[in-house]
């Protein structure tokens, strides 16, 4: 299949044009000569062939999936039927994978499938989510309401993603700055003072001969360490993919000070999230816990939401399993208790979500102007030893010369 551009007159003589999957065209004829258009002229977009955008495993970014996701809603909302929104999305959309898979769903229902079903050959693009909510959606007749949901879902779990990035990205490239700055120092600066100090012909102060001893052990050695570090990361990545190896990594990073706790409570924002928008879209308990136990983003998280989902089968409250499991914070129990006894389960978890989003925005912040002037007095440390270890034969330099 692939991607033509076409124009052609509607039978009021009107000019149209657009862009559409077709596997000849000839098939692109017969497309829009259902909508009442002539054919005049076709152009297959090389640039562009539909697999190129097609591929079930194409990745489109997931704020372009929110915008597409609020357009489709807002169309629907006016009276467009599904169709006709999807084919101007097809033509309007700036994301070449995305208009064309959008064209392609489009095909599909009209071919008789429900759009859930057209959505379910790109999984990396619409989640087990996304589908599932387009699924309720579709069969409660409120296709439109559950899109803007999922917009709104998608809005907020893309901004609490970027903050936690903000606050592990900040400190890692401070951190990589340093080292960086002290490598040089070891490999090109520290030498040239070596061979001036060989000239002295006495022996130097104990932290110069440490400094120039990490010096030549980093030059002779730098690519083992490089090679071991290459090794390492590919040893952990690949341990981490095993079930055993994940849950281990998984726990032991909800224990790093500061971290952990940031970590955590943005895995509760967004699980308590995603349950309040399954839940108040229709979807049934354990099916949402099934979701939202593999978007938890944690294997840790995810064991007690899996456990919790077993025990509800059996009659338990939500609340119960999720306090042994230790995980959640008691705050968060305590308001899904109070979200049963009332009924309204998830207006209280969309609270719980609100509150932990915004202390995970508060945490960043905090951690930011904590760790700026921690880093920087460790890294002043670090140069500033490193200069006056260098310095001080030359400080000496009378007496080691006389």
């Amino acid at each position: 299949m692939a991607v033509f551009e076409w124009e052609g007159r509607s039978q009021q003589g009107d000019l149209k044009k657009g862009i559409l999957n077709a596997d000849s065209v000839e098939h692109l004829r017969s497309l829009v000569r259902r909508d009442g258009v002539f054919l005049t002229k076709a152009g297959e977009k090389a640039e562009e062939k539909a697999g190129a955008g097609l591929r079930p495993g194409k990745k489109v970014k997931r704020t372009l999936i929110g915008i597409f996701t609020r357009q489709l809603a807002t169309m629907i909302n006016s009276g467009l039927p599904l169709v006709q929104s999807l084919d101007a999305l097809s033509h309007q959309l700036e994301n070449a994978s995305l208009r064309a898979m959008t064209g392609v769903m489009k095909e599909k229902i009209e071919g008789g499938a429900r759009f859930a079903e057209a959505m379910q050959d790109f999984p990396n693009c619409f989640d087990e989510l996304y589908v599932s909510l387009v699924v309720a959606g579709e069969e409660g007749g409120m296709l439109d309401t559950i899109l803007v949901r999922l917009a709104n879902y998608i809005d907020k779990t893309e901004k609490l993603k970027k903050k936690v990035k903000t606050a592990l990205i900040y400190p890692s490239s401070i951190v990589v700055v340093a080292v960086g700055v002290v490598l040089i120092l070891l490999l090109f600066v520290i030498p040239v003072f070596e061979r001036m100090f060989a000239s002295f012909g006495k022996a130097l102060p104990l932290p110069t001969q440490i400094v120039i001893g990490v010096s030549n052990l980093v030059k002779a050695g730098i690519l083992y360490f490089v090679a071991a570090a290459v090794v390492g990361a590919f040893a952990l990545r690949r341990y981490y993919k095993t079930d055993g190896g994940r849950r281990t990594i998984d726990k032991l990073v909800l224990k790093i000070p500061i971290i952990g706790v940031l970590l955590q409570k943005a895995s509760v924002a967004r699980v308590t999230r995603t349950l309040a928008t399954l839940l108040t879209s229709g979807v049934s308990i354990l099916e949402s816990l099934t979701i939202v136990a593999r978007t938890a983003g944690n294997r840790v998280i995810e064991d007690s939401l899996v456990r919790a989902r077993a025990d509800i089968s059996e009659g338990r409250s939500i609340s119960d399993p999720l306090k042994e499991s230790m995980v959640f914070p008691p705050m968060t129990i305590q308001m899904i208790q109070v979200g049963e006894a009332t009924g309204a389960l998830d207006t209280m978890l969309n609270k719980i979500a609100d509150f932990y989003e915004e202390d995970v925005d508060n945490l960043v912040s905090n951690l930011t102007s904590l760790l700026e002037p921690v880093i920087m007095i460790v890294l002043g440390v670090i140069l500033g030893a490193l200069i006056i270890a260098m310095y001080l034969p030359i400080f000496q330099l009378g007496s080691v010369v006389g």
